[in-house]
This record gives C-alpha cells, structure tokens and sequence, in this order.
C-alpha cells in the first residue's frame, strides 16, 4: 500500500561496482550495518568491524552464502575502548594496502549510565570519540586509495542535541535520550569539520578526494532500543511505520557508492537526498571546539 511506500522511503538506485575496493562497516552484525554489508557485499570486499565476533561471523557466514562474495570478513572492534580501536587499525592496516569506504554505522542508544574503558559516557564514547578515533587512524590509508569517502550514520535525533562542553559526560545531569541525541550531534559537526579540513586551504574537495558525510537512516525497526523496555514495546506495536533494516540502509548505501557523490562532501542526507540541518548542526565554532576537545580526550593531535 502506498502508505508503508511513503514509510520504506528512498531506495538507492546506483549499481556502481566495487571491483577491487575495500569498505569497512562497523557494527554490521546487526540491523541496518548488517543490510548495508550485504549489498556492498554484491559490489566488493567488505569487512565488518563488530564487537561480537560470533554474531559478526553468523553475519558474515549468511552473507557469504546468499552473494557468493568470499571477501566478507569480520574484524573485533569495540568502540568502548579506545585500545581495540588501535588494535582493529592495526592489524587491518597490516593486512590491507587500500580502504576506499568507511561507514561509521555502529552505534548504542539509550543506555543506562555507563563509561567506556576510557572513562567516557558510552553514548558519547561510542558513537562520537570511538568513530573518531578510528576515522584519526584510517584516513592515511583513505587518503592514498582515494577517491575514497567517509560515511557517518547521524540521526533526525541531533535536531534534540547539544554539545555540554561543560557536561560531556553526563556527570552533573544525565538523560538517557539526550545523551543519544547529543551524540548523534557529535556525529553531524564531526562530518562538518572532517570535510572542510580535507577540503585543504583552497576549499576544493579534489584536494584529498575524499568525501565525509552524513545521513539520517529513517526510524528503523532493529535492536537499537533494546536497553529501553517502553521503546522496545512501542516499536513492536509501530512496527508497521518503521522502516525495515533494509529500507534503513538505503541512504547508508547511496552515500557509498551513488556515483553523483562523487565530488560532495560535508553533507547530511536522508532518504537518498539532502536533508535540513539543525541550526546547531551547521555552527562552526561548535565544530571547531569539539574537534580539539575530542583530540584532548582522545590523546591525539589531528592537524
């Protein structure tokens, strides 16, 4: 019906192939990541970076058979801790000369309180500093396989985000729903900053040739609420308006691989086309400020 059409939302139409290419997916055990492997999985290598090995290898196995693509093959990575972090670069970089897509998907959503193995809220931690982090250590080797793009998946949430400087770990207040709203702010300033820094002083994309973006997946039907029991009980009965993890990737997929990408950079889409940034999504200075205090937290210095 035309209704659970309007719901499923935009389809990524490209066939581009990915002959040769090499594309990491984190958090693809599960939900959209997992949808997203399995087309990408139809167009070239594709690593899963999961926590779970064993879900990330079930995965890997169903996908292997259905694409008949052997070049599925899952990593560890957790991105609560920032010495897995290093550890998955690492070894990928050893055992891979090229990256040409990374699609930051994984994520965590209303958990209750907690810190990463660093000491950081988890939302923040796992869906900002971890995809951070990883970004930091990649984008080398993203740089010397270009044209190669960075992928980040945000939410319609950051619209209810803002960056606590003051509060990054919730330490003072914490509300479960915000914190996942924040995060996913992060997620939208990180994709503006990283573009406009690989853009390089001329502001010319083709500096790098390597894009960063951002998407909005739609309210899918997955796992992703199963810390809160009201959540999981109010997407069982809506499920019927929620798209499925497939319809889910759709955007995640057209930002990887539509070939009218090529050349765009620091955006945010939804439903396979651009898509309206909060005004706190679009403040430079926030971007600028969060950049230098995730290199501080992190460790790091990313000039």
């Amino acid at each position: 019906p035309s209704c659970r059409r309007y719901v499923a939302g935009g389809r990524c139409k490209s066939t581009a192939r990915l002959e040769g290419k090499v594309v990491i997916i984190t958090g693809a055990n599960t939900g959209i990541g997992k949808e997203t492997a399995r087309d990408l999985a139809q167009r070239g290598k594709v690593i899963i970076a999961s926590r779970d090995i064993a879900k990330g290898e079930a995965a890997a196995s169903e996908i292997r058979a259905e694409t008949g693509n052997q070049q599925v093959i899952v990593k560890k990575l957790d991105l609560a801790d920032t010495k897995s972090i290093r550890e998955f670069a690492e070894n990928f970089l050893a055992e891979e000369k090229e990256l040409h897509i990374l699609i930051n998907n994984a994520g965590v959503m209303l958990c209750p309180y907690s810190k990463t193995a660093d000491g950081f809220e988890m939302h923040l931690g796992v869906n900002h500093l971890g995809h951070f982090l990883l970004t930091f250590l990649l984008l080398e080797r993203l740089k010397q396989s270009a044209p190669a793009r960075i992928v980040n998946v945000s939410s319609l949430a950051h619209h209810g985000g803002r960056i606590r400087f003051h509060d990054l770990h919730g330490e003072k207040s914490y509300n479960c729903g915000l914190a996942y709203c924040h995060s996913k702010l992060a997620n939208v300033l990180f994709t503006r900053e990283l573009a406009r820094r690989l853009q390089g002083k001329t502001g010319n994309t083709m500096c790098t040739k390597v894009t960063a973006n951002a998407l909005h997946p739609g309210s899918v039907y997955s796992e992703l609420v199963r810390h809160s029991f009201v959540m999981t009980w109010l997407w069982k009965i809506f499920c019927f308006f929620l798209k499925t993890p497939c319809e889910g990737a759709q955007t995640s997929i057209y930002c990887a691989v539509a070939e009218e990408l090529d050349s765009v950079t620091g955006q945010y889409f939804s439903d396979c086309q651009p898509a309206y940034v909060s005004p706190r999504g679009r403040d430079d200075e926030t971007a600028k400020k969060l950049w230098s205090v995730s290199c501080e937290l992190l460790g790091i210095q990313w000039d």
